[in-house]
């Protein structure tokens, strides 16, 4: 026979013996590309379609994993708002929740603790810091609910299935009922709910008619009534302030663990099961990659800079933050933690910014640690990457991002990514939340693999909701998901990640000192209050509620001012050659002056920031004037000239040194003389005055949606700038080194 005809020598034959050595095990048949995504897959789905006798092997393993007893495994997981709430036990502020209250971590692991982020001032919370001196309680109210377990209710109440059901759904209304009107007692607070105490067991009715009675008892508390609010937020108000007797409204830190322990007991919680990262108030501030900070959650998440965020870090105010010893006796007993998907910087960072959090989930070597990470890109916030603003968001960026904000880094805080599997959702769904301008996060496997981290792709969605063309979290399928992790901890090491990698990421971080803010929420808003009321100012109620809304402006920055007027159109008289902004700073008399069309509410909230930021320059100058330039009886152009007040004679935020140095930022040029700045216009060139400018800058800093001239003003920043043309270097110099000056000399930040 011929070499060419020897079968045994062939590439056929070579081939078939590789097959042949090749052994299929059951786990083939599962799609996952790791050991946990196929465990996962096998749990979510069951066993898929094969022989016999590779199936029953299957069918065994997820019995198994099913039937684990995870009742003793005790879970803590971090986080605010829905996120969390949603994978502790189902989002309870969604009306389906009430279906299907029972659901999520708690009921898989019974021991499971939330530890929650404490810096919400939105809606009813932030009315709420208006009137007292706490910490933000919405996202505790969210979770309370949340929370509650069927066995545990049952238990205490005696309770059957329905009743239990039957009474999450009277709470849930309860909960999240707000009023408009201020309710004159109990009965008429109830009445106007149409809330009906009768259907939930009598000592819970009991309990919570005690804890609405201390809304209109309470001295401290019957203020709070005046403004529209959330039930849930007041009752939790009411629980903390009854632990908290006397005369003073800053309740201690025990006061408040204390009234939340009221509240777990009448909604059968395990005592310490919800507790707040810190007792201590704070607030949130976030800075852009163009200097630019913005103060406080609400406001952060409307914020639409068209930068990427940098750094985020929490003023905690008046005094060093304090945990509770729960707290940090939680994280150490914990056998897993779990970092809940939400809002990137407004959820996970602040928590880990707390002073010895992030340290004393470090310190907890053994649990298993879990990111759950989020699901779609969130504007404002992850729709522009550090390194690059013109690409999509991915994980990897989500934990560069953890890696720039939480002190010490990401190192030992989690191992293990776990996110949704978008393989499985039909592209008609992402098409139609990307037209709503929704996009995933997408995972870069490789780049995460090689920071040193684990990814685990799973089914955690809705089904239900994914018929109905939505995409969310399903509690279950979630919880479902982090048993198996649990079950099979002892093979996720070798699986998932590069061991050799990851140094990059997992060393270092940033180091943060403890920020110490100047003023309470309501010492703010009772300052700016008492200031109006000195002033002589015209719809002193919408002045209140900017100055309040935009938490960057201090009090001190209404000093400058005696009063607002409108002026009637027809009177209006100020010359708008260089502007069509209707507001102005008259020194003279110390008055706004704002056009009396301006009423519209976009309209004048501009018009009166406008306004306010050039007041803040005062009497700064004695004569401005534009005079024709003229060199050898030619016509060149103009002169803008400026001489300024003596500086014993200045009313005016600055001292001489940082009004000279703003002048220069607005290209006005020091001339001979001590007093005098002047700027060369050419021909008909146009011309921005540096109050006007100052005033429009003011505005444009605080909101940047307000002020369209500024914002193209700034906007080169964006551009690449060539060294081929200096001037365009000196440019984007400037505007920086004005950013740099708002932010630090005009704001203080």
């Amino acid at each position: 026979m011929t070499e060419a005809g020897n079968i045994n020598n062939s590439p056929i034959s070579e081939s078939l013996k590789c097959l042949a050595a090749n052994s299929f095990s059951a786990l083939d048949l599962l799609n996952g590309r790791t050991l946990p995504e196929k465990l996962t897959e096998l749990a979510l789905l069951g066993v898929p379609t094969g022989p016999p006798l590779l199936t029953a092997g299957l069918k065994h393993l997820s019995a198994s994993l099913h039937g684990l007893d995870a009742s003793g495994v005790r879970v803590v997981v971090f986080g605010g708002g829905t996120g969390l709430s949603t994978i502790v036990g189902g989002d309870s502020r969604n009306m389906g929740w009430m279906s299907e209250p029972f659901n999520g971590l708690k009921e898989v692991f019974p021991q499971t603790s939330a530890i929650v982020c404490s810096t919400d001032d939105g809606g009813s919370t932030g009315e709420l810091l208006k009137d007292l001196p706490i910490i933000g309680l919405g996202d505790l109210r969210h979770v309370l609910l949340s929370a509650m377990q069927a066995a545990r209710l049952r238990q205490r109440y005696h309770l059957d299935e329905l009743q239990a059901i039957q009474t999450a759904a009277s709470l849930f209304a309860l909960f999240n009922y707000r009023y408009r009107c201020r309710p004159t007692g109990v009965d008429d607070l109830l009445a106007q709910g149409r809330l009906d105490l009768g259907s939930l067991p009598r000592a819970m009715s009991h309990g919570i008619l005690t804890l609405l009675q201390v809304l209109f008892d309470d001295p401290r508390l019957i203020p709070t009534l005046e403004r529209p609010h959330c039930l849930g937020n007041l009752l939790i108000t009411s629980a903390i302030y009854s632990c908290h007797p006397g005369k003073t409204t800053a309740p201690p830190p025990e006061a408040i663990r204390d009234g939340l322990r009221i509240l777990t007991d009448l909604l059968s919680i395990a005592p310490d099961t919800v507790l707040p990262c810190t007792t201590t108030p704070s607030m949130l501030k976030m800075s852009y990659a163009n200097g630019v900070v913005v103060s406080g959650e609400y406001k952060s998440g409307l914020a639409r800079r068209g930068y990427p965020v940098d750094q985020v870090f929490v003023d905690f105010l008046q005094q060093r933050p304090y945990v509770l010893p729960e707290v940090l006796e939680t994280i150490r007993r914990a056998d897993i933690i779990i970092f809940a998907p939400g809002s990137l910087y407004t959820s996970i960072v602040p928590v880990m910014q707390v002073p010895g959090l992030a340290q004393a989930v470090r310190d907890n070597q053994e649990a298993l640690k879990v990111l759950v990470a989020n699901l779609w890109v969130q504007a404002g916030e992850t729709d522009l990457a550090m390194d690059d603003p013109n690409r999509r968001f991915y994980v990897s960026d989500l934990l560069k991002a953890y890696q720039r904000n939480i002190p010490g880094g990401v190192k030992g805080l989690f191992k293990h990514i776990m996110l949704m599997g978008l393989q499985d959702i039909p592209g008609s769904i992402l098409q139609n939340y990307a037209v709503e301008g929704k996009v995933p996060i997408y995972l870069d496997r490789g780049r995460v693999w090689k920071m040193g981290f684990a990814p685990l792709e799973a089914g955690i969605f809705s089904a239900e909701s994914l018929a109905e063309q939505r995409l969310k979290h399903d509690p279950a399928a979630l919880a479902l998901t982090v048993k198996t992790m649990w079950a099979v901890r002892d093979h996720l090491d070798n699986n998932g990640c590069c061991p050799e990698a990851g140094q990059s990421l997992q060393t270092g971080g940033v180091n943060f000192t403890f920020r110490a803010g100047s003023e309470l929420a309501c010492e703010r808003y009772t300052g700016i209050n008492a200031r109006l009321v000195d002033l002589e100012v015209a719809e002193p109620e919408r002045v209140a509620d900017i100055l309040w809304r935009h938490a960057d402006i201090p009090v001190s920055h209404l000093a400058f001012m005696r009063g607002l007027r409108f002026v009637d159109r027809r009177a209006w008289c100020r010359c708008q050659e260089w502007d069509k902004i209707y507001s102005f700073f008259n020194p003279e008399d110390g008055f706004l002056n704002i056009r009396q069309d301006m009423l519209d509410d976009d309209h004048f909230e501009v018009a009166f920031l406008v306004a306010l930021g050039q007041s803040l320059l005062g009497n700064y100058f004695t004569e401005k004037r534009i005079a024709p330039l003229v060199i050898d009886g030619d016509n060149l152009g103009k002169v803008y000239c400026l001489h300024l007040r003596p500086e014993e004679e200045r009313i005016c935020l600055f001292t001489n040194q940082q009004l000279r140095q703003y002048l220069m930022l607005a290209r006005m040029c020091p001339s001979g003389r001590e007093d005098v700045f002047t700027r060369v216009l050419n021909g008909d060139e146009g011309f921005t005055p540096p109050g006007l400018l100052f005033g429009l800058t003011y505005a444009w800093y605080i909101d940047n949606r307000f002020v369209s001239h500024i914002e193209y003003k700034m906007s080169v920043a964006k551009a690449e700038v060539s060294d081929l043309v200096p001037e365009q270097v000196k440019t984007l110099n400037r505007r920086r080194a004005l950013i740099d000056f708002f932010r630090t000399v005009v704001f203080g930040q």
